[in-house]
């Protein structure tokens, strides 16, 4: 009998499953009856009436899929509606949609940091970001997390072997490019993206940030980090975002410079390769898109919502984070006991969930606001939470 070449496989799921590791895929029910704290849709949009309609609408009129890439057939008279929307309302100059947020950071890193230029990462941002840099061609460094001065300190070219001849100190000699979330994803911080900004603009560096967790919550209307940091559409700067978080739909964008963004269209694989973001997508996220704009005020209720359920859990006794957006993190023991605890909340009622590593290298249970959180089902979380706590 031949060696079975995937027979590893059960000595590694063992593993993970001592560890608290192993994941599993749970079907949810279409109205499940429990607290919602573990979605993304922050601002209670992806059931809204106008934007189910605008994607069920949209998939009547263009058809259920792309039917090809963005480059053959998948580009539509609605794809480039969204984009110009979506550019408008961030303040960026143009925008290219992709079919998911994963995809736009792969695509843009891959795109905008080639072989021979150096790309410097938050130690803290996302797996797509890290992925990535994996994919670029550059030099690739870890800053400490949210911390400027670790960022210009990789700016630096290190020269602990150049020789006589070469210079004591100096920035990097090809293109660069700092990466970071504008909203931490499991933390819930916001990164410091002025004092970036400025490290940046000293080291003649590019900034890109993934604000797939600002976007819809942070700034006036919901209108990014970026934007509320005052760096939307400057030259040097470039956005990812989702649109499957506060726009309750699917896909990603970059947003940026016209000519960053035609780039994209013809050195990004992610978009010139992959089949384009469907239609009833691309129509609910414009749908959700103009119910934002319309009621900007969601934007803050969500930030109140996830204010008041960081005081509800740290008036409990648990070291909730402080939000600077919709997430709010607790730290747990251990992965086994961050499991643990995330089942004991779903069984009472509350869908929290779980990050263990290696998505971060500390587990804890993730919680997401969202605007239609009241305040009773705030205190109904925080006395679960603590209620079930390992």
């Amino acid at each position: 009998m031949q060696n079975d070449p995937f027979g590893w496989i059960a000595a590694d799921t063992e593993r993970r499953r001592a560890a608290g590791l192993l994941r599993e895929v749970r079907p949810r029910e279409a109205a499940a009856g429990t607290l919602d704290l573990a979605s993304n849709d922050y601002l209670s949009l992806a059931r809204h009436s106008e934007v189910t309609a605008a994607a069920a609408g949209a998939a009547r009129t263009w058809g259920a899929g792309a039917t090809g890439s963005r480059l053959v057939t998948g580009s539509t008279s609605l794809h480039a509606t969204l984009e110009a929307e979506l550019a408008e309302f961030c303040g960026f100059e143009a925008a290219l949609v992709f079919a998911t947020g994963y995809a736009a950071n792969l695509g843009a890193l891959a795109a905008l940091a080639p072989r021979g230029s150096l790309i410097v990462s938050d130690a803290g941002n996302h797996a797509s970001v890290i992925d990535g840099c994996r994919l670029a061609g550059g030099e690739v460094r870890i800053a400490r997390h949210a911390s400027p001065d670790d960022v210009a300190a990789g700016l630096v070219r290190p020269m602990p072997d150049a020789g006589d001849d070469a210079p004591a100190a100096g920035v990097f000699a090809g293109p660069a490019l700092v990466v970071t979330d504008g909203v931490f994803s499991v933390e819930g911080d916001l990164a410091p993206l002025r004092d970036l900004a400025r490290v940046c603009r000293d080291a003649g560096a590019g900034l890109l940030v993934d604000d797939a967790h600002g976007l819809g919550v942070v700034g006036d209307g919901g209108r990014g980090s970026v934007h509320d940091a005052g760096l939307a559409g400057a030259r040097d700067v470039v956005a990812t975002v989702t649109l499957s978080k506060a726009l309750g739909s699917q896909g990603g964008a970059v947003l940026g410079p016209a000519d960053v963004v035609g780039h994209l269209v013809s050195a990004a694989r992610t978009f010139m390769f992959d089949t384009g973001l469907a239609p009833a997508a691309a129509g609910g996220a414009l749908a959700a898109l103009r119910v934002l704009r319309r009621e900007p005020e969601r934007a803050g209720r969500c930030r109140e919502a996830a204010e008041g359920l960081s005081d509800a859990l740290r008036a409990a006794g648990l070291d909730a984070t402080r939000p600077g957006a919709a997430v709010v993190s607790v730290p747990a023991p251990s992965a086994q006991d961050a499991v643990a605890w995330a089942a004991r909340c779903r069984a009472a009622g509350v869908e929290v969930f779980c990050f263990r590593p290696p998505s971060v290298p500390w587990p804890r249970l993730r919680l997401t606001a969202h605007a239609g959180l009241t305040s009773a089902e705030i205190r109904r979380a925080a006395e679960i939470l603590a209620a079930t706590a390992p």
